[in-house]
C-alpha cells in the first residue's frame, strides 16, 4: 500500500540551546514508510554512529524508521523551512507541507 500524506509536527520557534524534536508520521503505508527530511529543500544527512569527526556541523539525529528529528542543541543556524518525505517504495513518495522553524 502506497503510503499517505504524513502529518509533520515542527515547533514553530525554539529557544537556542533547547532540545526540539520534529516528527513525521504515516499510518497507511504498508510495508511502513520511511522518512526523509529535508531543509529548505536539501535533503538532511542520517548521522550514523561516532563519526562526528567527518561531520561536526551536525547537531541532530534523523531516525529514517521512526520519523524523528532531534536537535540536542538548536542554534540560530537550525533556522529553516523543513519538511518530510515518506516513502516505502510502493507508488509516489508523500511530502507534509513545509514548516518554518525559527530559533
Amino acid at each position: 500500500v502506497a503510503p499517505t500524506t504524513p502529518v509533520c509536527v515542527v515547533p514553530s520557534s525554539a529557544m537556542t540551546g533547547t532540545v526540539v524534536e520534529l516528527t513525521c508520521k504515516e499510518t497507511e503505508g504498508s510495508p511502513p514508510s520511511q522518512y526523509q527530511w529535508y531543509k529548505n529543500g536539501v535533503a538532511l544527512l542520517e548521522k550514523t554512529g561516532t563519526g562526528s569527526a567527518r561531520t561536526p556541523n551536525i547537531t541532530y539525529t534523523m531516525n529514517k524508521k521512526s520519523g524523528t528529528l532531534l536537535f540536542n542543541t538548536v542554534s540560530k543556524n537550525d533556522t529553516g523551512e523543513y519538511f518530510c518525505e515518506a516513502s516505502n517504495g510502493i507508488g509516489l513518495s508523500q511530502k507534509c507541507s513545509v514548516k518554518r522553524l525559527q530559533v
